[in-house]
């Protein structure tokens, strides 16, 4: 189960891993805490916006091979102009949520799927979102309650990405990567270095299905992202990173299922 805060997100950090999981037989079920219906888009934000980003969710998580979809149906938090969290927000914003309660609803969709894999986000949420930062709360007690075996916390690993972002800006001078530079994990955290080159083509449509996301009168990073070429696209987007909590520093493994050796 991959439990992410808004549609799109999917497609940033584990479609390949999911479109990779689903080729090899295992079912895969993707969750979402909120429609996202605050996010930058053409259209306003609200209602109308949410809809159309579930729309996608779902055409995204069948380029994928995705055997489910579930909306937990949180408010969408939004951001702070400088980051952080928004005054304006929601009511039923995720970041204000119970999170025994919204932990045990999770539990329960991963008790209902016998699920063997959940991932969240590391502790800060990637690049700060409070909704990202509720992921990895919310999941973490949810595979506790459900006695979810592994957990892994979807992430980046920042050294690479600061390199290829600096790449991407010889075509794009636009592009901004102060965010990132502190975003995400360190090379060193990582423990889990998944391949998924093979699946390029699948990672790719999944992001371009999030069309509201890629679009606007402002360069979006997703917009960006699938404007590069299928060469560096799959050197660039070919590796997804996961950190996997109380494994011996060093860890390298190459599949979210595999074992690591002991001693």
């Amino acid at each position: 189960m991959f439990f992410h805060a808004h549609p799109d997100d999917e497609a940033l950090l584990t479609a390949g891993t999911m479109a990779m999981l689903a080729a090899q037989g295992h079912r895969v079920v993707l969750v979402v805490a909120t429609s996202g219906e605050r996010g930058q888009a053409d259209l306003a934000p609200g209602e109308a916006l949410g809809e159309a980003r579930i729309a996608e969710l779902y055409k995204s998580a069948a380029a994928l091979g995705c055997a489910r979809v579930v909306n937990l149906g949180y408010g969408d938090s939004g951001l702070a102009p400088g980051g952080g969290i928004a005054e304006d927000r929601p009511p039923d914003a995720f970041i204000d949520a119970d999170c025994e309660e919204a932990a045990r609803r999770l539990a329960g969709i991963l008790a209902e799927e016998e699920a063997d894999l959940l991932t969240v986000y590391d502790p800060a949420g990637g690049y700060g979102h409070p909704d990202h930062v509720q992921v990895n709360r919310v999941g973490g007690r949810a595979a506790e309650i459900a006695g979810t075996p592994v957990v892994l916390e979807a992430t980046v690993n920042r050294d690479p990405l600061l390199r290829g972002l600096k790449l991407v800006r010889r075509f794009y001078p636009q592009l901004d990567i102060r965010a990132f530079e502190r975003a995400y994990s360190p090379g060193e955290e990582i423990t889990h270095r998944v391949n998924v080159r093979r699946f390029a083509r699948q990672k790719r449509a999944s992001m371009a299905a999030h069309a509201t996301q890629a679009t606007g009168a402002d360069t979006r990073t997703l917009g960006v992202m699938l404007k590069v070429p299928g060469p560096l696209y799959r050197l660039i987007f070919g590796t997804e990173w996961y950190v996997q909590r109380g494994l011996p520093p060093g860890t390298r493994l190459r599949h979210p299922f595999e074992v690591p050796p002991k001693g």
